[in-house]
């Protein structure tokens, strides 16, 4: 088996969608999550707060750490959750990826997980 992980892009600025539309959402996300868990494929996912949340922290030498607010990548889309799961392969990961953007309607990333260290 193998993890990956599949990252939730969430749209940068937009107004959250309506409580109807929301709330079919998250049935679909727990009808997801639940047949996840019943393949044990599922490790961990939860949503994330916005990037305005967030705090870098960057290595400098003599070993001092910049500490800043937030990421500064400029984009339109944010990492808005994250899903691990254990699976044989990238097709049963894709298959799983194209379930969770369906659910969602937001772009999934699907990206594996190094097996060890020089891999």
């Amino acid at each position: 088996m193998t993890l990956y992980l599949l990252s939730l892009h969430q749209p940068q600025g937009e107004l959250p969608p309506d409580p109807e539309f929301l709330a079919g959402v998250m049935r679909q996300l727990a009808d997801f999550r639940d047949e996840l868990a019943s393949t044990g494929s599922w490790v961990f996912g939860h949503g994330l707060h916005g990037p305005e949340t967030a705090t870098v922290l960057r290595a400098r030498e003599g070993g001092e750490v910049l500490v800043t607010d937030g990421p500064f990548a400029e984009g339109k889309e944010y990492l808005g959750g994250i899903t691990i799961i254990d699976v044989p392969d990238l097709d049963v990961a894709l298959d799983w990826g194209r379930r969770y953007a369906v659910a969602t309607t937001l772009p999934i990333e699907v990206r594996p997980f190094h097996d060890g260290v020089g891999d």
